[in-house]
């Protein structure tokens, strides 16, 4: 079993995929389209790599304000998950995502990525830290695994 996380944003989703023990997340892609509202191609190549990489779950950055607050940004979200749910049958979960972009910029600032260069990786890696998060939270609750390992 694998574990997708995805970072959806108003043109690009960034990817990353868990290991099959559910311990780390890796980065895999960032999926771009040209307009906001043509979601067709990114829920295919979604699919796609949900087959090549045996996904049974997939976690999706739920983009809060910071003041806990929902705005639009988070309701378009909630319309990405019904279509990709209703699309590929895979359960899809929501994580808070507050400052994961923030948190991806100063990873690659300490990795020495140029600043011209960052936007290029910033959702694969807000993706891999959104599925991180997870991974860690789902380990910290007993009753999630004793289910899951039946």
């Amino acid at each position: 079993m694998r574990i997708m996380g995805l970072d959806f944003g108003s043109k690009t989703v960034g990817v990353a995929v868990s290991d099959s023990l559910l311990i780390t997340a890796q980065g895999v892609e960032i999926i771009r389209r040209k307009e906001e509202n043509k979601l067709r191609r990114t829920l295919a190549r979604i699919e796609e790599l949900i087959l090549e990489y045996q996904v049974e779950e997939i976690v999706l950055g739920y983009p809060k304000n910071m003041n806990a607050t929902e705005g639009e940004r988070a309701r378009l979200t909630e319309e990405f998950r019904d279509k990709l749910e209703r699309r590929t049958g895979v359960p899809v979960a929501m994580w808070d995502e507050r400052l994961t972009t923030v948190a991806a910029d100063k990873a690659m600032i300490e990795m020495g990525i140029r600043r011209e260069n960052r936007k290029e990786y910033v959702d694969m890696i807000a993706a891999q830290l959104i599925l991180q998060g997870y991974l860690d939270c789902r380990k910290m609750d007993p009753e999630k695994q004793e289910k899951e390992n039946g």
